[in-house]
């Protein structure tokens, strides 16, 4: 994952708007790569670095509402700001409910554009060293055993340990030492920090 050089994509089917948006991207010192079409972009292979997408509504091969489900849909996690001419307050509700960080109606001013560019990669930022710790958190978990799982599971459910004992018909001291080994596994702490790492990998850890 490169966190440097951020891109800002834009897809507009007028050239002119395509060029002045390009134009007023580059002067911030941000990269900009441009396309007139959704089609164009969707099969622009696009690198790895934080990014996001201004988008045009009304485009001449569909429309950005339906770009944006596709990009969902395919789970191309990517900050949108929509923009139009002819925008309408549900078309905008719709825009925003897909997760649109903002949707702007022309003319609008160039300060409120790279307002929501910024607003826009930051969150990407935030959004890519989430996705990062999740999978460090998973590739941490699948390193547990079978039963070093189940007494994790058991634990962040509150139990004891020699309710967990109980419950798996072993030793309570073997129950403590299993309980050792997935605090050392998972880089936890305390209980506390059980209970937030078994949120973090959501479906992986079932309590009982």
């Amino acid at each position: 994952m490169d966190m440097s050089d951020p891109v800002v994509f834009v897809v507009d089917d007028d050239l002119s708007v395509r060029e002045a948006l390009r134009s007023l991207i580059r002067s911030v010192g941000l990269r900009c790569e441009t396309f007139a079409s959704a089609a164009e972009f969707v099969g622009y292979s696009r690198p790895d670095h934080p990014a996001c997408l201004v988008l045009d509504v009304q485009l001449s091969d569909g429309s950005g509402l339906e770009l944006s489900a596709e990009l969902s849909q395919s789970g191309a996690e990517l900050p949108i700001i929509f923009i139009t001419g002819h925008g309408t307050i549900p078309m905008s509700v719709r825009a925003m409910k897909a997760g649109a960080v903002e949707f702007l109606t022309k003319p609008f001013s160039e300060q409120e554009l790279l307002t929501a560019i910024e607003q826009a990669l930051g969150r990407d930022r935030a959004d890519r060293i989430a996705r990062t710790d999740r999978q460090a958190l998973r590739d941490r978990y699948a390193k547990l055993t079978a039963r070093e799982r189940d007494v994790f599971a058991l634990v962040v459910a509150g139990r004891m340990n020699k309710e967990i004992a109980a419950e798996l018909g072993t030793a309570e001291q073997t129950v403590k030492q299993h309980r050792g080994r997935v605090m050392h596994k998972l880089g936890a702490r305390s209980v506390a920090d059980l209970v937030h790492l078994a949120a973090g990998l959501e479906a992986h850890v079932v309590p009982r």
